[in-house]
């Protein structure tokens, strides 16, 4: 995207009658719009547009969701490739393990062909447990209707109360004794993904199922 370059460091450093110079030269029609990428933030213009930011916005985000994809690629490749030291890798990069380690759990359950580009990451990962077929019908249904990640999965989880089978409570209930710190750093982990616990639990569980099992 034209209007979001690279910052230039370099630029604190001229000579004081150079950055006057500098700072009388003419801009060009749009220059004085234009956002610099730093490698701690943005450099905003103080006469930016409502378009402009808007489309900056959307580039972003873009380039914020396709690195989730790129970064579980990665992790699968080295997992797949490097068993014995892909961990070390990760270390070298700087990279936080567990969440590299939710992004490739999506990466793998999504060959390059099944992944959408109208939806984000996000989209994605709510469907991931599922099987293929069923997830990609939801995928398709998110495309045609235009649903954003939450509306995807507020309509799945009607989906689940729908399918629940008319059984008594107890059948199905897991109890679990747990020490009350790590209770609720589960809580905040789920409020943290905008999820009910219950649901971020199962989740979990579906998603250290697939890793120890596989898909």
């Amino acid at each position: 995207m034209q209007h979001i370059a690279k910052y230039d460091r370099s630029d604190r450093q001229l000579p004081f009658g150079r950055r006057a110079a500098e700072a009388a030269r003419p801009r060009r029609p749009g220059e004085q719009e234009r956002i610099f990428t730093t490698r701690v933030g943005l450099k905003i213009p103080s006469s930016l547009t409502y378009d402009r930011w808007e489309k900056a916005g959307q580039h972003i985000f873009q380039i914020a969701d396709s690195s989730a994809w790129c970064l579980g690629d990665w992790l699968v490749y080295g997992q797949d490739r490097y068993a014995d030291r892909y961990q070390t890798g990760v270390q070298a990069a700087g990279l936080d393990y567990q969440t590299l380690r939710n992004y490739a759990w999506v990466a793998r359950h999504f060959e390059l062909w099944r992944r959408r580009e109208t939806l984000s990451f996000g989209h994605h990962a709510e469907v991931a447990s599922l099987p293929p077929a069923e997830a990609d019908t939801w995928l398709d249904r998110a495309e045609q209707h235009s649903w954003s990640r939450n509306q995807l999965r507020l309509r799945l989880r009607e989906s689940r109360r729908g399918d629940r089978p008319a059984v008594p409570a107890r059948a199905s209930q897991l109890r679990i004794s747990a020490p009350g710190d790590r209770v609720q750093r589960w809580r905040e982990a789920a409020s943290r993904g905008d999820r009910d616990f219950e649901e971020w639990v199962l989740l979990t569980l579906d998603r250290a199922t697939a890793h120890e099992l596989g898909p």
